[in-house]
């Protein structure tokens, strides 16, 4: 296998079936493993049954453990041991669409890091109102400026990795439980000097499930900036 998406699940049994079935249609050389928070609604037996009918299918089940920062991690940790060369991340509700993946691979001969942009020309939104899309500008802009990173999407969660950079960041360290993971590991990779590169994407707001996304957990994101910020100011 040369590349494996790690996608953390809560509760995406209405998605995780066809989710898992267009990204092995990307290549018989990528794989994925999902990183499950004991799912009520059953989305890790759906991802277990299918990983009976292809190897290429692993799952992480996590009990008494929740959080995007920790799955994260932990999913990390896990396709990194698979030996792959490359590590994609997205979401689970195909707000980042699969069939993006292998274009992005191709363009990863060039790059450590690849981000799956909404702000560079040729991305964008759809499916949101303008409130939550001035509210993601905003958090971007305020993320670019306390960590000084020039990249235009802080916030996208849709990355592709080469497995150096993730295992050149210190994964057990990191002090982030929740989304900003995702600003953390990109300013530790922005400070250990690898190279980073957006690619524009579309990024569709889901149209199954429920987002457990919300603003008491966008708020305590924002306030991780400045801790991380101070803890890595003399990281490289």
């Amino acid at each position: 296998m040369r590349a494996m998406a790690m996608v953390p699940t809560y509760n995406e049994s209405g998605n995780i079936e066809r989710l898992i079935t267009e990204i092995l249609a990307q290549g018989d050389d990528v794989g994925v493993v999902v990183v499950d928070d004991d799912s009520p609604d059953g989305t890790w037996r759906i991802v277990e049954e299918y990983s009976k009918r292809d190897p290429r299918v692993h799952l992480l089940k996590r009990v008494g453990r929740r959080g995007r920062g920790t799955a994260g991690i932990e999913g990390f940790q896990y396709a990194a041991k698979q030996g792959v060369e490359f590590i994609i991340e997205m979401d689970a509700d195909f707000s980042h669409k699969p069939s993006y993946i292998s274009d992005f691979l191709k363009e990863m001969k060039d790059c450590d890091l690849l981000i799956g942009s909404r702000m560079v020309k040729g991305g964008g939104e759809t499916g949101r109102g303008a409130l939550r899309q001035l509210i993601t500008k905003g958090a971007n802009l305020y993320i670019r400026l306390m960590l000084g990173l020039p990249y235009k999407d802080a916030t996208s969660g849709f990355r592709i990795f080469k497995r150096k950079v993730l295992e050149a960041v210190d994964l057990n360290n990191l002090i982030s439980t929740g989304p900003s993971i995702l600003q953390e590991i990109l300013f530790m990779a922005h400070r250990k000097g690898f190279r980073i590169k957006e690619v524009p994407i579309i990024f569709e707001d889901r149209t199954v499930g429920q987002s457990t996304f919300n603003s008491r957990i966008m708020t305590q994101s924002l306030m991780m900036i400045p801790r991380i910020k101070s803890r890595y100011s003399n990281y490289h």
